[in-house]
């Protein structure tokens, strides 16, 4: 059963950016979210994936992810994605034993990002970098299936 084990924050500085290793630019929507699940298609540079996650608000959740043809899911997610579509550039950056990813949003979400770091276990520990800033691990906010459907420019407390 894939598991997927993460932990989200905000972040305190640009400090990080010194740090990047790389970045990818990606451009997703949603097929469906509910209480129970999402589906996405997400585009990355020249590849695609389906991707079906839990709903679960926390650090896990069931993750499934699939490569579907490019060209289907450009047009899966212009004709049948709900709007907003969530656009951002994916910074890697790596801190101690792990790779973090932090996302710059554009688009309706333009303003917001966000760091992430994967772990392998559920009690695994990790060091936090002094650029990242408070845990909004279970604030359901700053999900992506949630950005689409209240993005950030609609927040009033940002």
């Amino acid at each position: 059963m894939p598991l997927e084990i993460e932990h989200k924050f905000l972040l305190k500085n640009d400090r990080w950016r010194n740090e990047i290793d790389h970045s990818v630019y990606y451009k997703q929507g949603y097929l469906s979210s509910t209480e129970k699940n999402s589906i996405r298609v997400r585009i990355s540079d020249s590849k695609a994936w389906l991707n079906i996650k839990s709903a679960t608000i926390g650090n896990h959740r069931l993750e499934y992810e699939y490569e579907i043809p490019l060209q289907e899911a450009d047009e899966i997610l212009n004709q049948l994605c709900h709007k907003p579509l969530i656009e951002k550039t994916r910074h890697f950056v790596k801190h101690a034993d792990h790779l973090w990813e932090i996302d710059e949003f554009a688009g309706d979400n333009k303003g917001l990002i966000v760091a992430e770091v994967e772990l392998g276990e559920l009690d695994e520990q990790f060091a936090k970098p002094d650029w990242a800033g408070e845990d909004v691990t279970e604030d359901i906010r700053y999900y992506n299936n949630q950005l689409s459907k209240n993005p950030y420019k609609n927040w009033s407390d940002h």
